[in-house]
């Protein structure tokens, strides 16, 4: 996505859908929260609720711009040296919602200001999903019935 405005981008987003991976695997109630770090790069602070566990799990990283500022194409890492893609390739004129794809067609994500998504979004969100070639039958459609501590 071009004309990407990264400023207008950070702060908190809701997970609405995912494909499942390994760490996030059995998470509900997830977030995304991105600011500025001092040295220009993006904190990047995901949480989610482990039913399992009954606890609030937390991941802290950081991204960075590929290239220009103004393309949302970034890498983001958690764990040191290992950075996985992150590219916002659908995002409406008022940065609400966003569809969030990785570097393969494993990692795909429907993003929101708010805890739902319009279904007309949606329907456009999955129809772009589709044509780029995700499964999008295999998305996990996240709840957010439990407040954050």
């Amino acid at each position: 996505m071009k004309n990407f405005e990264k400023i207008r981008y950070l702060g908190k987003w809701y997970e609405i859908a995912r494909l499942d991976f390994k760490f996030e695997e059995g998470l509900n109630n997830t977030t995304a929260e991105y600011s500025v770090n001092d040295n220009g790069t993006i904190r990047v602070e995901n949480r989610g609720y482990d039913y399992t566990e009954k606890t609030w799990e937390q991941a802290i990283g950081k991204a960075k711009f590929v290239g220009d500022e103004s393309v949302a194409m970034l890498k983001v890492s958690f764990f040191g040296p290992f950075y996985a893609g992150y590219n916002v390739i659908a995002l409406d004129e008022n940065y609400m919602y966003a569809l969030v794809c990785g570097s393969s067609l494993d990692y795909l994500w429907i993003l929101s200001r708010e805890t739902e998504i319009p279904e007309n979004i949606k329907h456009q969100y999955l129809k772009i999903a589709d044509g780029i070639g995700y499964n999008t039958s295999d998305l996990i459609w996240v709840e957010h019935n439990k407040a954050q501590n």
